[in-house]
């Protein structure tokens, strides 16, 4: 049975999701298609060889409509014979294509394959797929009599549970700018990040390479000044336990970017003479509560821990997408997980959370902190719409 290796993984800088944002002037197609030039060119392969390219994407309509995937890869350059996909499993979208893309090869499907995601929040909006219309139907409702909520409410419900207080999630959110701050000062992106010559919304010529979210001057005592982001008298009343501590401040950011890897068979990284820098060790899904919606990264770990033989304490680093502050507490608190392990080098609330994109942008950060550490196992899981989550654990080779 091959292994199924990480040869390299890429992404874009961050761009804030709003208009005059870095990357909002660019069509999301060409984002992913920098990424894809990008990744063959680094590696000097031939695209022609490629089997598949999966993507992912949350917001598929618009400029993002279309299987995007096999538009970035023509944008590319890449030959007509290559196929391409597009996947929609919420924020962990390219988390999945690099789970389906690492399965490929391991089933022996794949020799060679391109996992990838993007998101332009500032050009598609969130939910813009269902503005105006209602996506569940009956049935949901009928199950669900007293409805579903947004993320932002769900988030206050992880925080009520977990009884994380608002100090504790406005303390997480500065460390994550600090630890971000500190990883760009010590050129711990360099590898993982790849230029890119854009137009801004007023013209001038840039290149891109710094993560525009990145707050340095951030402090626990700053964002302790910001107002509760949903708070609501309907959302009050149902659900009287919410003490209403998510802001802006302990939220991820909306983003606009593109990341990819490229993944292939062990054997097909010798016959080509490229180095793998990690391999796909283990995998897992899990489903929960959907009103709750963002604590199903707690019965992934704990499902792939079991399948790996793995602990907790085995493990060096630990990517838990900061969606919210409350998240990656709350997944802290169920495990024991040390600190100093959690997104050693900052989360999406400092670094951004492009949807479709923050799957591979996580990975990517995961197997560079690992290889500057010297650390063998790292663990990466986020929480997804309608609530679900993936969980990776990748080896370090």
């Amino acid at each position: 049975m091959p292994e199924a290796v990480i040869v390299d993984v890429v992404r874009l800088a961050s761009g804030k999701g709003k208009p005059g944002g870095a990357l909002s002037a660019t069509q999301p197609v060409e984002l992913l298609a920098h990424v894809l030039r990008s990744l063959v060119e680094r590696n000097d392969l031939d695209p022609a060889l490629v089997d598949d390219v999966i993507g992912g994407c949350v917001g598929q309509a618009g400029e993002q409509a279309l299987n995007i995937s096999r538009t970035a890869l023509l944008s590319a350059g890449f030959p007509e014979s290559v196929p391409a996909t597009t996947v929609d499993r919420q924020c962990g979208s390219s988390q999945q294509a690099a789970h389906f893309a690492a399965q490929g090869v391991i089933a022996g499907a794949y020799d060679i394959v391109i996992a990838a995601g993007v998101e332009s929040m500032s050009r598609v909006p969130m939910g813009f797929t269902v503005a105006g219309q209602n996506p569940y139907g009956p049935s949901i409702a009928a199950r669900y009599p007293d409805g579903l909520v947004g993320q932002g409410i769900s988030a206050e419900l992880v925080a009520a549970k977990w009884k994380l207080d608002r100090d504790a999630l406005d303390a997480f959110a500065a460390e994550s700018h600090r630890r971000a701050t500190q990883a760009a000062t010590d050129g711990l992106f360099d590898r993982e990040i790849i230029p890119i010559d854009v137009t801004t919304t007023d013209g001038a010529q840039i290149t891109h390479t710094v993560d525009e979210t990145v707050r340095a001057s951030t402090t626990a005592e700053g964002l302790g000044g910001l107002k509760s982001s949903f708070y609501s008298e309907q959302y009050a009343q149902r659900f009287p336990e919410i003490n209403w501590h998510i802001t802006p401040g302990n939220s991820s950011p909306l983003t606009d970017g593109a990341s990819g890897a490229l993944i292939m068979s062990d054997t097909m990284a010798a016959k080509l003479g490229l180095t793998p820098r990690a391999r796909f060790h283990s995998f897992s899904l899990a489903g929960d509560d959907p009103v709750f919606m963002l604590t199903a990264p707690i019965p992934a770990t704990r499902k792939i821990l079991e399948r790996s033989g793995l602990s907790i304490d085995d493990l060096d680093a630990y990517e838990v997408n900061e969606a919210f502050a409350s998240v990656p507490l709350a997944w802290a608190n169920e495990f024991g997980a040390d600190p100093a392990k959690l997104n050693p080098r900052g989360g999406a609330i400092a670094l951004g959370h492009a949807l479709g994109s923050s799957g591979t942008r996580l990975l990517g950060t995961l197997v560079n902190h690992l290889e500057a550490t010297g650390g063998r196992y790292g663990l990466q899981t986020m929480c997804e719409g309608a609530g679900m989550a993936n969980a990776t654990i990748i080896e370090r080779v």
